[in-house]
């Protein structure tokens, strides 16, 4: 065979294998769900085109807050490119999926209108599923330091990882992690600000250094309302630091009994201000709500329905 013919040959060959990936991804498969014979279900390791009426979401996806815009450009896309890069689901039984990582992607899918989708079949055990989700997700970019916190604490929890195992499974240091897991522990109004953007998590780490939940309150609403940079914001914890060493020579105030003490704090959380529970022997007792301006009042209010 000449030179010539060779590389034609050659050619046909490399074509061929490009059909065949094209039709694997692009085109239904005979005996895929949603196809005309509808015989079987794709096998494990395969790509295949699976309505998406067939895909539900995983429970236990760490991802929670999705950008709407982000989703509209993604669905215009997938109108005019189709997806390029498969779903990974798992069957959960006949003619069902469960995904495994792609959900923005699937989302926009039904956004664009698609029927089906191109998904990687894979096996996996329910801890793995977890797993995978959690790991997969981890590596974007996009998640706040809240879902990433959750994200390592459920690795810890549900599939029983250490910190010293989830740093080395993501690559971190552990006192890395370990910084992140501590976001854990801030008032519920704190997080929510570290989810939606408002603060960050430099700010978040030096505000928990405080001890206290009316502290941590305290600094985190003069972050706000002062525009406080990190700096500033480690300074005024330095400085609340030093006023609380000053105040250690008074009488020592009765500790609350750990039930109150939680009441306390729970009360301080959901008021964002300082809450003072004082209880004596006989059960009576006062509490005491601070507020540091009109404005600061009338917000303690609105929480209180009054």
């Amino acid at each position: 065979m000449s030179q010539v013919n060779k590389k034609s040959a050659l050619g046909k060959g490399i074509r061929a294998l490009l059909d065949n990936i094209d039709e694997e991804i692009k085109a239904p498969k005979p005996g895929v769900p949603g196809t005309a014979s509808g015989a079987a279900t794709p096998n494990s390791g395969t790509i295949a085109r699976i309505p998406v009426e067939q895909i539900e979401v995983n429970p236990k996806q760490p991802r929670h807050d999705f950008d709407e815009q982000a989703l509209k450009e993604l669905s215009e896309s997938i109108k005019l490119h189709d997806i390029i890069q498969p779903v990974t689901v798992i069957k959960t039984g006949t003619n069902k999926y469960q995904l495994i990582s792609g959900e923005r992607r699937w989302r926009a899918s039904q956004m664009a209108g698609l029927k089906d989708i191109p998904a990687y079949v894979r096996t996996a055990d329910s801890q793995e599923l977890l797993e995978m989700a959690l790991l997969e997700n981890l590596q974007r970019e996009n998640l706040n330091a809240i879902e990433i916190a959750m994200s390592y604490r459920r690795l810890m929890d549900e599939c029983e990882l250490t910190q010293e195992q989830v740093a080395d499974r993501m690559k971190k240091e552990r006192s890395t992690v370990a910084n992140y897991l501590r976001l854990l522990k801030l008032p519920p109004d704190i997080q929510k600000a570290v989810r939606d953007g408002q603060l960050s998590m430099g700010h978040a780490r030096a505000i928990i250094a405080l001890d206290h939940i009316d502290q941590q309150l305290y600094a985190f609403r003069e972050t706000l309302s002062r525009g406080l940079s990190v700096r500033q914001v480690e300074q005024l914890v330095k400085d609340m630091g030093t006023e609380k060493a000053s105040k250690t020579a008074t009488p020592a105030v009765a500790k609350l009994p750990p039930a109150y003490k939680r009441i306390e704090d729970n009360m301080a959380s959901h008021l964002s201000t300082r809450v003072k529970l004082d209880r004596k022997k006989n059960g009576k007792g006062s509490i005491l709500i601070e507020f540091y301006s009109d404005e600061d009042l009338e917000r303690i209010m609105d929480k209180m329905s009054i």
